[in-house]
């Protein structure tokens, strides 16, 4: 079991550790005789030799292979921790029969370490492809888009295909699967179509070869199977449903309400009532999708933004203000390509992959290329412009989609994209990984609290978390309040030898970020750790020093992190506050009992576990619980009414 061989690999540039003897083959010698009894094969329990591999895999992002007693790859695998994942297969049944099918063939396995998740899926793409294992679905390959359909038969039938191997007339491509679904969903709860897969005929029909299915009996199909509609009615829907799949779908509105008022003027009330359901379906359907334009005129678009290394592209194209074509893409920047550069990339691959010939196209700006024949229009307003900021909100949400996705694969590079932008955003040295937030609670300077809430990598460090009890400060002073604890906070931290944040907020304007530059001032911190106010109405962030604030983005993730951190040192001092403030009137009300200590309040407080119901409890209760003599004072305390003219109980 030697190292790893990557000339022959797919996507050899991803690999990063060593695996096991893999070449591009699709042939594997086994490296040891199979050695799994009935037994093992019944219950999935690997052999020795096979056990022996899984124990020695690493807790570490990967792909793997199974291989079968002919040497073949049968299945492959990605994982965020390879030891995990593959252990998982073993010593248990599974619901699924395939899976206990896959478990019982393997022999044999080899495995790729690569440096993520993402690498990992990446390259398992490119093995399933390269081996096409008998266990895997295949992907798709990316340049695949959902197309609509209109077949050329007797009975045409509408669906949605990524294959053009029907023959038939195909609209789009859509943007992704929902947005033909959205398209198929109008059709079919306006016009009764077959959904069936039936090769139909006159000679099928007239032999009643074919039966009705739970659609006819719906009314969602006509019973063209049947022969219940003739060719020439169902050959109007299908025209109809042509303008819709065309854009048309304003002329088809019209169309439906002409079709309404005259049935309805012929007193034909019930068709009149089918004819106006269709017509607010459609109705409903334009609200959504198209673009409200004064100009009916087709019209291509594309709109482009971007993100570190990579650029984006949405394409529309427009027919009556509806969008027939939608499409995004992606690009990677090898060199330092400009927008222009890879807008015009983007205008010739669309081109070439839809043979379309363009005329008039909006953009953002001139692309960097002349296309003969296409004017660029470069919108300022009007419904041009409308038709551009579509687009542009349309392929700024396809980045974030993408963004998202990424995060999720590679946590640690969205953590690191977000402490360069907050580096950036709040004028750093370094990036802001440990970050702490000061807010002060009291009311009317009673039980004046302070709380300090602990960020690490633009999360919640709740173990971090502390508390302070104002102490040297009397009455409601939010300024010396605020220096009080900056002071205990940090003096604590550096005798303690424990590192400093990289960035501290406090809650509040100038008055509480002076009060913390003088703090910082005296412990000799100031210029080692970085420090900002925050203002709670506008979201003003102001620095020691500046008379004016700073007004970040209101959709940056830089003011996110920082109004997270701000809300959540005020809900966590606040809680804090209410306790002690709990805590502070139960106890005077039983403390102001003359002859009644720490030690009866307590237990008081044990059995009857609050004032309201010691208050409410007998003079027995209360005497079972604490003695008859102390069980007396507490009751005439809250019942003296009922003690007058009573001896009082003589103290001890």
């Amino acid at each position: 079991m030697g190292n790893q061989d990557t000339d022959n690999l797919p996507n050899s540039p991803l690999l990063t550790g060593v695996g096991r003897d893999i070449d591009g083959t699709g042939k594997f010698e086994i490296e040891f005789t199979p050695d799994r009894t009935r037994d093992d094969l019944f219950n999935n329990r690997p052999g020795a030799h096979l056990r022996e591999k899984i124990l020695n895999l690493p807790e570490s992002p990967g792909v793997y292979m199974y291989i079968d007693r002919h040497g073949k790859v049968i299945y492959v695998g990605k994982a965020k921790r390879l030891k995990r994942r593959v252990s998982s297969y073993f010593n248990r049944r599974h619901d699924s029969v395939k899976t206990n099918l896959l478990v019982r063939n393997i022999v044999d396995m080899r495995f790729i370490v690569v440096a993520t998740e993402e690498d990992a899926l990446h390259l398992e793409n490119a093995m399933i492809k390269s081996y096409q294992p008998h266990y895997n679905v295949l992907l798709k390959d990316d340049k695949s888009y959902p197309w609509i359909v209109v077949t050329k038969e007797l009975y045409p039938r509408v669906f949605m295909t990524r294959e053009r191997d029907v023959d038939g007339k195909y609209y789009g491509p859509y943007a992704n699967q929902q947005s033909a679904k959205v398209v198929l969903q109008l059709i079919r709860d306006v016009y009764p179509l077959r959904s069936c897969r039936h090769a139909l005929d006159e000679k099928g029909i007239v032999r009643n070869k074919f039966s009705l299915c739970l659609d006819y009996h719906i009314k969602k199909c006509g019973g063209a199977c049947r022969g219940l509609i003739s060719p020439e009615k169902y050959g109007e829907y299908v025209s109809q449903v042509r303008q819709i799949l065309s854009g048309e779908t304003d002329v088809l509105e019209k169309y439906l309400q002409e079709e309404m008022d005259r049935l309805s003027g012929e007193w034909k009330f019930e068709e009149a009532q089918i004819m106006k359901e269709k017509y607010e379906t459609v109705r409903s359907y334009n609200s959504k999708t198209v673009i409200a334009v004064t100009e009916k005129e087709d019209a291509d678009m594309f709109a482009y933004d971007e993100n570190g290394d990579s650029a984006y592209v949405n394409f529309m194209h427009l027919h009556h203000g509806a969008v027939v074509q939608s499409l995004n893409m992606e690009f990677r920047r090898k060199l330092a390509e400009t927008p222009s550069e890879i807008l015009s990339m983007a205008i010739g691959e669309i081109a070439r992959r839809f043979d379309r010939t363009f005329k008039t196209v909006i953009v953002p700006f001139e692309p960097d290329v002349e296309f003969a024949g296409v004017e660029f229009i470069v919108p300022k307003r009007g419904d041009k412009r409308k038709i551009l900021d579509v687009g542009m909100k349309n392929v700024r949400q396809y980045m974030l989609d993408k963004e998202k996705l990424a995060e999720k694969l590679d946590p640690e590079k969205g953590v690191e994209k977000l402490m360069e932008q907050m580096k950036s955003d709040f004028r750093l040295n370094v990036q802001p990984r440990h970050i702490e937030c000061f807010d002060n609670s009291n009311i009317q300077g009673t039980n004046p609290v302070a709380s300090c809430v602990v960020f690490r990598n633009g999360k919640p460090a709740k173990r971090d978390y502390r508390h302070f009890i104002i102490k040297t400060v009397v009455g409601a002073n939010d300024f010396a309040s605020m220096k009080e604890v900056l002071h205990r906070r940090y003096s604590r931290m550096m005798a303690e030898g424990e590192p400093l944040p990289q960035l501290v907020v406090v809650d509040g304007g100038k008055g509480q970020l002076s009060a913390a530059v003088e703090a910082f001032d005296e412990m000799g911190i100031r210029g080692e750790v970085a420090l900002v106010g925050i203002a709670k109405r506008l979201e003003e962030i102001y620095f020691p020093g500046d008379q004016l604030p700073l007004y970040i983005d209101k959709k940056s993730r830089s003011l996110q992190v920082v109004q997270a951190l701000r809300d959540e040192a005020h809900r966590f001092g606040i809680t804090h506050h209410r306790l002690r403030r709990s805590k502070g009137q139960v106890s005077s009300e039983l403390d102001s009992i003359k002859g009644i200590g720490t030690a009866t309040a307590k237990t008081l407080m044990k059995v009857f576990k609050s004032v309201k119901r010691i208050r409410e409890a007998s003079r027995e209760s209360l005497e079972e619980a604490v003695g008859k003599s102390k069980g007396g004072i507490v009751y005439t305390h809250f019942h003296p009414a009922d003690t007058e003219g009573k001896d009082p109980i003589p103290e001890k």
